[in-house]
């Protein structure tokens, strides 16, 4: 019986044999050596000695490690710390200025975000359901976390049981770059909801300054005495800037 050509018989070669050797090691996508070692070097140093062994470049090499796998990144670790100041300022920088710096597509940006998702859960199961006192470095640090490198204003309310346990931090409002607006009769409601019976307030200053302005102590004021009406305390309202917390509190405003 005659066979019939197959379809493997039929068509032409879409490469020559050695170049389709070629274009499959390509497409495998192999890294170079220097890449290859480096990387490996990077991660057992940072397995030995932790993130304080490495700067915080080397520590933003290992996240990008994922989103580009054959690629030098360290160009690119070094220009998102140029844009957005240090570590933190990038994993914490909007989806939109990450976007436009060269090299960061959208591979990066949830890299970035998921590790940015990760501390503030780390942060949080740190200070949630845990007496403020015992942990007040910690809410700090969580705090810190969360709000200091935002470009817009927010206002989040810390609301707290008879022991003062932590059981709910909730943002409240998102404002400007300078205002955020705060309704006391909308704080001191969900604190009735949730069983609260003290607060504390918390809002970012995106300049960096945690001092308060004028509106600031106002609103706290008017805050205290909405909730004082149905025998719930604030405890503070701290102010995050960049590098400082400041404490109404200690500053003698409360």
């Amino acid at each position: 019986m005659t066979r019939g050509p197959h379809f493997s018989d039929s068509q032409a070669a879409l490469f020559d044999f050695d170049e389709a050797r070629k274009t499959v090691a390509a497409a495998r996508g192999r890294q170079p050596s220097y890449i290859r070692d480096h990387r490996a070097r990077l991660r057992e140093r940072f397995l030995v000695g932790g993130a304080a062994a490495l700067p915080d470049y080397e520590l933003l090499e290992l996240v990008l490690f994922r989103a580009i796998p054959r690629r030098d990144v360290k160009p690119l670790a070094r220009q998102l710390l140029e844009t957005f100041g240090d570590f933190n300022g990038v994993l914490s920088a909007p989806r939109s200025r990450l976007e436009d710096v060269p090299g960061v597509g959208e591979a990066v940006v949830t890299e970035l975000k998921i590790v940015e998702a990760a501390a503030h859960r780390l942060a949080q199961s740190r200070v949630l359901g845990r007496p403020v006192i015992s942990s007040w470095d910690a809410l700090i640090d969580y705090c810190q976390a969360a709000l200091a490198h935002g470009e817009i204003e927010q206002f989040r309310v810390l609301y707290l049981d008879r022991k003062n346990v932590l059981i709910a931090d909730e943002a409240q409002a998102r404002g400007t770059v300078d205002h955020v607006p705060v309704y006391p009769r909308e704080v001191v409601k969900r604190a009735l909801e949730l069983n609260a019976t003290a607060l504390i307030l918390l809002h970012n200053h995106p300049s960096g300054d945690p001092t308060p302005s004028r509106a600031d102590i106002d609103m706290t004021a008017q805050v205290q005495t909405a909730a004082e009406v149905f025998g719930i305390t604030l405890h503070d309202h701290l102010v995050i800037g960049r590098a400082a917390t400041l404490s109404f509190r200690s500053e003698g405003l409360l």
